[in-house]
């Protein structure tokens, strides 16, 4: 379950104050209703997607024994 701010808080903060585990938890989510969103939510989502590539993406680049490689966002 995601414990963090919330998207009414992160409203008001540009994307590049956001943390790397709440940008991959709200691209996730509004992926998974990309077709119900309107131009405002796009919008959101394609900035979110944006800032995710501006920081070379999600993937981890190597395992250890405390983290895979598939990012974990909640």
């Amino acid at each position: 379950m995601y414990v963090g701010r919330d998207m009414t808080e992160l409203s008001m903060l540009p994307k590049g104050e956001w943390k790397k585990s709440e940008l991959a938890y709200f691209h996730h989510s509004l992926q998974q209703i990309v077709p119900y969103l309107n131009a405002e939510g796009q919008s959101i989502h394609r900035e979110i997607v944006e800032e995710i590539e501006k920081r070379g993406g999600l993937n981890r680049g190597e395992a250890d024994y405390t983290h895979g490689t598939k990012p974990v966002y909640d």
